[in-house]
């Protein structure tokens, strides 16, 4: 389970942030104001650790790598997720920081948001990759990225029941511009015919996917496993939303969040998607939030952060 708290206080110190809210549409700029102190690394360390542990314990039985301190393992070259390639890290990272903005910012609605459990376990590729760089150092190759949502919290009521859930998509990319961003929300363009066309984008996967997508039926499973007497109340009412016949359903908040660098010339406080107003692009009709987290050096955060992870004590601790 994830259990540890975002470090608020050390957010507020690194990060400037822009709020605006209008409707049923809420928008979020973060913008880097200051180096990452040690306090903030240590934090956000601990924090990640929280996010990848469930994996990390579920990966490491799959292939199997011993964690307990006094086992010398052969296959510590093989450690999750600090030995996966550079860019699926990267692409962790901005999943993890959905979560840790999530839990840390007042979105639209102003609801209490939860991350109870991450979904890195149901990343497949990343899975065969472990299991096959475990037996052969030299096997290295690309990662998959993890199909379906990026991201999924809830917001439970007095009784316990999810009252709302949040789901969406995070990205990460070194170098955002308005090309960059258009590429993420429209998608590539492709010839289709005798015409170019945009395939997917951030839009089209939101407006087109189902209501209660699969990642909530990924997050009821994993708390069955994990804590089922702890989020009972939880469990049964994903399970009335994901009836085939008479659901009862869970209202939904999309969320986008962008995080990458930006140029030190761009204006402050200039967002590159519209705050105004939701973008004309998004029709799926439910609370929408769009969190842009503008960072310098990003890579040198991320890489001192995956770097680190489970460093401190003994490498092979499993918490």
């Amino acid at each position: 389970m994830h259990t540890c708290p975002p470090p608020i206080e050390e957010l507020s110190k690194w990060l400037r942030e822009y709020p605006s809210t209008k409707g049923n549409y809420g928008h979020l700029l973060l913008e880097q104001r200051c180096d990452c102190k040690q306090e903030l690394l240590d934090e956000l360390r601990q924090y990640f650790e929280s996010a990848h542990l469930d994996a990390r314990e579920y990966f490491h039985a799959v292939i199997g790598i011993d964690l307990h301190p006094d086992v010398d393992d052969d296959a510590n070259h093989a450690l999750y997720p600090k030995c996966l390639p550079e860019s699926a890290r990267r692409g962790l990272f901005g999943e993890v920081m959905a979560g840790l903005i999530t839990e840390s910012y007042t979105f639209v609605g102003q609801h209490k948001w939860l991350v109870p459990v991450f979904l890195f376990r149901y990343h497949a590729d990343a899975e065969k990759y472990l299991f096959d760089l475990a037996r052969n150092e030299k096997r290295t190759r690309a990662v998959f990225g993890r199909l379906g949502s990026d991201f999924i919290g809830i917001s439970l009521g007095r009784d316990g029941s999810v009252v709302r859930f949040i789901a969406g998509e995070a990205k990460w990319r070194s170098n955002l511009k308005d090309s960059v961003i258009e590429e993420l929300l429209l998608g590539k363009w492709t010839t289709k015919g005798e015409k170019r066309v945009r395939l997917g984008g951030i839009w089209h996967n939101l407006n087109t996917d189902t209501q209660i997508p699969h990642g909530v039926r990924q997050l009821q499973r994993l708390l069955q496993e994990c804590d089922p007497n702890g989020y009972s109340a939880a469990i049964l009412s994903m399970d009335k939303a994901l009836l085939l016949r008479d659901p009862v359903p869970i209202p939904r908040t999309d969320l986008v969040l962008i995080v990458g660098n930006v140029d030190s010339k761009r204006e402050k406080g200039l967002p590159f998607i519209t705050w105004e107003n939701a973008p004309n692009e998004y029709v799926a009709g439910n609370d929408l939030q769009v969190v842009e987290v503008f960072l310098s050096e990003g890579e040198r955060l991320i890489d001192s952060i995956y770097d680190n992870l489970w460093t401190e004590g003994d490498n092979n601790a499993s918490a």
